[in-house]
């Protein structure tokens, strides 16, 4: 029997394929095609993140003026990390602020596993700040930065099965600034990486027909672990004004 919470999982992810399906029918432009995917992934992980992640498209920069590739998705701290820049849907956020770059794509190859990869790594690769954190009792040391998450979702697998052997030797070529932490083909699993850039990287798939699910709520798990993101010093900032 079919419970409640499994009629409403299953409605969302048949919304969100119904969404990609629909685009890539009337959308024919490989441009055009992959920004309705963009939004429609944006969309769905601005609805069902908790308020304290942004979900934003844009640019990562750090203190030196050092700027990441465009990213597909962003997820970020807004309560304690400022947007540098936010005109006409050109954002650019702090790298303190960041806690996962995501890229989206039509199909898993490794083609796009690299180049997520290499997304993740112009992330990775910017300097960040932390400053002491005042609180009602003293002040907090500052805190230790975090490993930022990295990871590919898309519409299908070009390979078959879709997340067997050819997936895991694709994320094994990844160096370790490179690495995926969590991945999705809405249409065939969800695949979950642990200690990504280790050299003992395990590689966990969920294949059926709840991979939304499996990917938002793994994402959440992940996100969780990280805790606050540090406080940027923005003394750093303002020396290079």
């Amino acid at each position: 029997m079919t419970t409640r919470m499994e009629e409403i999982l299953n409605g969302l992810q048949a919304r969100l394929i119904g969404d990609l399906e629909a685009s890539r029918a009337a959308l024919k432009h490989p441009g055009a095609r992959g920004a309705a995917s963009e939004d429609a992934w944006l969309a769905l992980l601005r609805d069902h993140l908790p308020f304290r992640y942004q979900v934003e498209r844009g640019f990562v920069i750090d203190h030196t003026g050092a700027s990441s590739d465009a990213i597909d998705i962003i997820i970020f701290d807004r309560q304690y990390t400022p947007l540098v820049y936010n005109v006409t849907g050109q954002i650019f956020v702090p790298v303190e602020g960041v806690y996962a770059a995501i890229e989206v794509k039509q199909d898993l190859t490794a083609q796009h596993v690299q180049y997520a990869g290499q997304k993740a790594a112009s992330v990775r690769r910017l300097a960040r700040t932390s400053a002491p954190i005042p609180h009602a009792g003293g002040i907090f040391e500052p805190r230790a930065l975090h490993r930022i998450l990295a990871g590919i979702i898309t519409y299908h697998s070009s390979w078959s099965p879709p997340l067997g052997q050819p997936l895991t030797e694709a994320l094994s070529l990844l160096t370790e600034s490179e690495s995926l932490d969590i991945g999705c083909s809405l249409k065939d699993g969800t695949f979950v990486v642990e200690d990504p850039g280790s050299g003992t990287a395990s590689v966990s798939t969920y294949e059926g027909p709840r991979s939304l699910v499996h990917f938002v709520w793994r994402l959440l798990m992940k996100l969780q672990r990280l805790a606050t993101v540090p406080a940027m010093d923005f003394e750093r900032y303002l020396l290079n004004l």
